[in-house]
């Protein structure tokens, strides 16, 4: 992705970048949250991860972790801080998961506004390129992260055992919608 940094207050931000740069995730992951390896994370330098929560975390309309994502969230909770971000108004939902997992969350973020995310940035004391923001939607998850300078990762939606979900339309057309804009997304 070409990205011009502005620095301020050790903040960068993108600018000038095309709408397939903002859509382009840095990762594109073959399964699900559960299943990516963490040590790629840790490797490349990540430091936190702001996560999204419906269908990367719980499945459509769960409200249980499936236990291949918890066991994943409890060996990641204990080498980085995480920070549940999500677009679902229901403080309750997002809430019992985070409460679960003892870590803070963001309801109603309107993602791909910045805004939000900004704050959660600032509440790590990161720089953004330390961050992984790790989400199964193009439009919102990828956007926002690449608006800001994180390191995006796409995974795929999960099911309520835990697999990736075979009925991921939404995922599906907004990939093809960022392939047509020129994203190269595979």
């Amino acid at each position: 992705m070409s990205v011009n940094w502005a620095t301020t207050e050790d903040t960068p931000a993108v600018s000038r970048a095309s709408l397939t740069d903002l859509l382009q995730p840095d990762w594109v992951a073959q399964g699900t949250l559960a299943e990516l390896p963490l040590e790629h994370l840790l490797e490349r330098g990540i430091r936190a991860l702001v996560l999204d929560v419906d269908r990367t975390l719980l499945p459509h309309r769960g409200c249980e972790l499936p236990p291949a994502m918890e066991q994943w969230l409890r060996q990641a909770q204990a080498q980085l801080p995480l920070h549940l971000f999500s677009n679902n108004p229901s403080r309750s939902r997002i809430g019992g998961v985070a409460e679960q997992l003892g870590v803070p969350f963001t309801t109603s973020a309107g993602k791909p506004r910045r805004g939000p995310l900004r704050r959660v940035l600032d509440g790590l004391a990161l720089p953004p390129a330390q961050v992984a923001l790790v989400g199964d939607r193009v439009f919102t998850d990828v956007l926002v992260g690449n608006r800001l300078g994180l390191f995006t990762v796409l995974v795929k939606p999960v099911n309520a055992d835990g697999q990736p979900c075979r009925h991921d339309r939404w995922q599906r057309l907004e990939v093809s919608l960022a392939r047509l804009s020129g994203a190269p997304i595979s």
